[in-house]
């Protein structure tokens, strides 16, 4: 895998825990809009969007650490 494809992995998961985790919360505590497919935590009860959009931050910084070391060890290796 090069580094073309870390970035883009970077980039997709980054997208996935704004959307589903920030943009869920702005979407919950700050207007009064519908949850849609794109905001699936909203469609929980309030205690749990909470959490579930909290893990979804939570997940996407892990995985955006474990790609970043990845990419690291790759191009030290180069």
């Amino acid at each position: 895998m090069d580094e073309g494809w870390y970035r883009f992995a970077m980039v997709v998961v980054a997208f996935f825990g704004v959307w589903e985790g920030v943009i869920t919360l702005i979407f919950r505590l700050w207007t009064d809009k519908e949850p849609t497919a794109l905001t699936a935590a909203n469609h929980l009860d309030a205690p749990w969007c909470y959490i579930v959009a909290a893990g979804a931050i939570v997940v996407a910084l892990a995985l955006l650490a474990v790609l970043g070391n990845a990419r690291a060890k790759v191009l030290a290796k180069s």
